[in-house]
């Protein structure tokens, strides 16, 4: 299995402390230290289950919007977009699981136009009001189809280390990686009123490859 190269300290620090506590628990607890280290195990498997990087065929897309994340739509509703859009748009968020692959994605080709890094609160990543006042950044690009297209990485009460890698002026690929959030969050779209809208809320989106909208060209 491929790992995400976000792992690394993550990992280095649980090993230590797997290591520790399974030498503890044997010093101290000698025959019952499975009782500790079975579910320590499990714990320390499920971090190399968050990083993991899943091979996936990644096709060409002009018109059509793609999921940028793994996860779960939790809502889809016509909004005020102020921070760069100034307009009404139609606001599609994926929520993210701690289980959830959590490699960031562009959901549209074109050029990177905007990006800004928000500190702000961790309000659990469902809640409506975390679009605009947990920690997050702000991403938006010029698609192929010369529309403004606006996404935000939003860290959520779990979530607490945002990484992007793009900068403005970068050609965006969709469906192609852009960025990672740790441990549980969820990823904003904000889309042209006209776009018609594919997903549904409560589809189970798979990142750069399931189509979760269409732009009229």
């Amino acid at each position: 299995m491929k790992l995400h190269k976000e792992s690394t300290g993550t990992i280095i620090v649980a090993s230590v402390l797997f290591v520790i506590i399974a030498a503890l628990s044997v010093y101290f607890l000698e025959m019952w230290a499975l009782l500790i280290l079975i579910p320590i195990l499990i714990i320390y498997g499920l971090v190399f289950w968050f990083f993991r990087v899943p091979t996936r065929d990644i096709l060409d897309h002009v018109e059509n919007v793609i999921a940028p994340v793994d996860g779960k739509v939790v809502m889809i509703k016509e909004v005020e977009e102020d921070e760069f859009l100034k307009e009404k748009c139609i606001q599609v968020s994926i929520f993210m699981s701690p289980l959830n692959v959590h490699i960031c994605r562009f959901p549209v080709s074109g050029k990177v136009i905007y990006k800004k890094y928000h500190p702000g609160k961790y309000l659990v990543a469902w809640h409506e009001k975390s679009s605009t006042e947990n920690e997050r950044t702000s991403i938006a690009v010029e698609s192929a189809t010369n529309h403004k297209i606006l996404f935000r990485q939003i860290a959520g009460y779990v979530a607490r280390r945002i990484v992007f890698y793009c900068n403005e002026g970068d050609v965006a690929k969709a469906g192609h990686e852009f960025g990672f959030i740790k441990f549980g969050s969820r990823m904003d779209v904000f889309l042209p009123l006209d776009t018609e809208i594919i997903c549904k809320i409560g589809d189970k989106t798979k990142g750069g490859i399931d189509v979760i909208a269409k732009m009229k060209a």
